[in-house]
């Protein structure tokens, strides 16, 4: 007997498994919260120079200040006010002829900058002036914040192999709940970045680990419906994102109202269970024929393992070396391992890297950012059925391909679509993000049958680090569009052609019993 035989017998897929995935749930649809905050907290509305009390002279107090604003900020081609440079002098022959700017010797901003508040009560960016010489430290949050990820999925990906799912699980949700709070609460913009760093940290272990236990309980033939369901709270979260940011336009109430449902995750931990495949394979047989009965008790199926003894469950997961504690080094330990390794990490890095790159412009297709994120999340519900479709029909590995090349492709047309059809980019746009989503579904479950039981939570943990890689990398890509406009877009094209390369080189797995063992590995790659 296996351990799949064993959870069939107790029931593959019951109210146990629903519980589990809904308690899950409470504390998953804080991940988009989250992993997209940085579009509504470090937005940068309209801005130019502060001239209120830049000049004293009778003539420019008498001015309106619509006169004022033309005699001291130089207009744009696009004719909107400069954001960063002003007039040295009050050019008064302006308001005669405002075009002719030629020539006239212009400096940063003296004092400061008065903000368009009409989309946002305040963000980071109005909060610490970080525009102009310092609009890179807003996309810096976003950097530090995949950087706390990187560390949290290293950290969080071993401690759980080694120390078990639920518990770090506990771990994940106080962590982001103090350092999410404070960040809310920061008094200044270094300590915001480094709380937001820790955010990171903490978030990255309820992502890596709250999938892996949820699979882990579920038979093979439902492996692939419980993926999918899971990833549904993702569209909807990022869809209520739009509607709360809307509403909520202040960036420390914002940040509070978004971390407050880890608090009722936090309550609904006491009835999630511990992953049996993980206490078996750490000889914890008796905690595991403990669930496995609770499992069977939820589902009425108390019958079908009353021949079930720890005993025999002992017997699931031997190897020569029984029970030893694995680390990332058995990542690279045999030339298997090495390959799949390498290649998983370089499919995680293109998928993240293009996913964020796309969620990231949600300013550049000439409709609201509240809109756009909205149509972002819709989108991902459909994504969700087409994708169910194509893993029951194609599998795994074909539908990995596809999407990364789909991916690639709504990006590369929408370098070609003229700025003016602005509907249509939306469209194509909305498409890229569909196919970029179905991507980062399926990697997840992929590397997830992909790797042994014993190695599970170190691999995906380290995926999870070179996802975040590539995630801390995109907002760096996007401030290259001050070269080529379309020099970002370029990029994240390639990166996911590559990444569908990547996808083309694994086995599939549909159908095919979890490894549990290093051993299964060798004997199967």
């Amino acid at each position: 007997m296996n351990f799949d035989d064993a959870l069939a017998e107790s029931g593959g897929f019951g109210r146990f498994q629903l519980r589990t995935i809904l308690l899950m749930t409470l504390a998953r649809v804080t991940l988009p919260f989250h992993f997209l905050l940085n579009n509504f907290v470090a937005a940068v509305p309209s801005h130019h120079c502060d001239i209120a009390t830049l000049h004293d002279d009778g003539v420019f107090k008498n001015l309106s200040l619509e006169e004022r604003l033309t005699v001291t900020i130089p207009v744009q081609e696009d004719g909107t006010l400069s954001s960063c440079r002003m007039f040295a002098e009050p050019q008064y022959h302006l308001l005669l002829n405002s075009s002719n700017i030629t020539g006239l010797h212009m400096v940063p901003c003296q004092n400061g900058w008065v903000y368009n508040n009409s989309i946002f009560e305040s963000t980071i960016a109005t909060q610490w002036d970080l525009v102009c010489d310092r609009r890179g430290l807003n996309q810096a949050t976003a950097t530090l914040f995949s950087v706390g990820l990187m560390l949290g999925a290293a950290l969080f990906g071993h401690c759980s192999d080694r120390y078990g799912r639920k518990r770090m699980l506990l771990v994940s949700y106080v962590s982001t709940i103090i350092f999410g709070f404070a960040s809310a609460f920061s008094d200044n913009f270094t300590m915001f970045a480094v709380m937001r760093f820790f955010t990171g940290v903490g978030l990255s272990g309820l992502n890596i680990i709250s999938m892996v236990l949820c699979i882990e309980w579920v038979d093979i033939k439902r492996r692939t419906a419980v993926g999918i369901l899971m990833s549904m709270d993702w569209g909807v979260a990022s869809a209520l994102l739009a509607v709360v940011a809307y509403f909520v336009t202040e960036w420390r109430h914002l940040t509070a109202i978004l971390t407050t449902p880890l608090f009722l995750a936090m309550i609904s931990w006491w009835w999630l269970p511990e992953s049996a495949r993980w206490l078996i394979s750490n000889g914890k047989v008796r905690n595991a024929h403990f669930y496995l009965l609770k499992c069977a008790k939820l589902n009425r199926r108390e019958k079908h393992v009353a021949d079930i003894q720890p005993e025999t469950l002992s017997r699931v997961l031997l190897e020569q070396n029984e029970y030893r504690k694995y680390s990332y080094l058995d990542l690279v330990r045999t030339s298997q391992m090495r390959r799949l390794a390498l290649l998983t990490g370089a499919m995680w890095y293109g998928v993240a890297c293009a996913y964020y790159g796309i969620c990231l412009n949600i300013t550049g297709f000439g409709v609201s950012i509240y809109l756009t994120q909205f149509i972002y999340g819709v989108i991902e519900i459909p994504a969700k059925l087409f994708i169910y479709c194509t893993l029951s029909k194609i599998g795994r590995k074909l539908s990995q391909i596809g999407s990364l090349v789909l991916t690639g492709t709504c990006l590369l047309c929408n370098i070609f679509i003229p700025e003016e059809m602005w509907l249509f980019r939306t469209v194509v746009a909305a498409m890229g993000k569909m196919f970029s989503d179905t991507s980062f579904i399926i990697v997840f479950l992929y590397t997830i049958e992909l790797f042994p039981t014993v190695m599970r939570q170190n691999g995906i943990g380290y995926c999870s680090f070179m996802a975040c890689v590539g995630q801390s990398v995109a907002p760096l890509i996007m401030l290259l569009e001050d070269v080529w406009v379309h020099l970002p877009s370029t990029i994240f094209c390639l990166v996911a052609f590559a990444a569908g390369i990547s996808a083309s080189l694994f086995p599939e797995t549909q159908n095919v019993p979890l490894p549990e063992t290093m051993k299964d590995i060798k004997e199967t790659r």
